[in-house]
This record gives C-alpha cells, structure tokens and sequence, in this order.
C-alpha cells in the first residue's frame, strides 16, 4: 500500500514540474537531474531490495543508509544553490539602486554650499 501512495507522490511531483515548466527558469541539467531522481525514485520504491544490492556494493550496509546519504548531499547542494542564488539577486537589486539613484540624481543648483543642509 505504502509503495503505491510512494508512487502516485513521485507521479504527482513529475507531472506538476512537466505542467509547470513555463514558469521554472531553470537550466536543462537542473531538469536531467530532476528527471534521473524521479526515475531513481521509482527505482527504489519498485525495488527496494535493488537499493541495498547497490549500497553493499559501495560499502554501505544497508540502502536505506545509502538512500539516507544521498539525502543529505542533495539537500546541502540545495541549500548551498539557495544561499548562491539569493546573494546573486541581491547585488542585483543593489546594482540596480545604485543605477536608478544616479539616473535620478540632480545636479547641485548654482549657489547652493555642499554639505549645507
């Protein structure tokens, strides 16, 4: 029961990135690594006992050690992207302030001190 709930999840997920690939501005190895998870994802929920065959074979006991392991990658390489892209549209937004202030800027009128307030 809980592998078809699993599957119809992975199914959910692939038809909502498919259906909404408008809107999502990423770049095609974003969308291959989107789709080799979701096949992956298949893969194990299918064949779980596959997932411990491959994870004996890179030393690891068990696949749900594995599976564990690649969770944790996949989840600091999104955090590390994250972090990358908001620091990115930051000194965008600051670049641009900095060009609209001097777009907008006016000359000091003739007479007028500096610094007199």
């Amino acid at each position: 029961m809980i592998q078809i709930l699993l599957l119809l999840a992975v199914i959910g997920l692939a038809w909502y990135f498919f259906t909404h690939r408008r809107k999502a501005n990423a770049k095609a190895w974003v969308k291959i690594g989107f789709v080799a998870m979701m096949l992956a994802a298949v893969w194990a929920i299918a064949r779980p006992d596959d997932v411990t065959v491959v994870a004996n074979w890179l030393g690891v006991d068990r696949g749900t050690d594995l599976m564990l392991y690649v969770l944790i990658i996949a989840f600091f390489f999104t955090t590390l992207s994250t972090w990358t892209r908001f620091r990115e549209q930051e000194l965008r937004y600051a670049r641009l302030a900095r060009a609209v202030a001097l777009q907008n800027a006016e000359p000091p009128r003739a007479g007028q001190a500096r610094g007199a307030g």
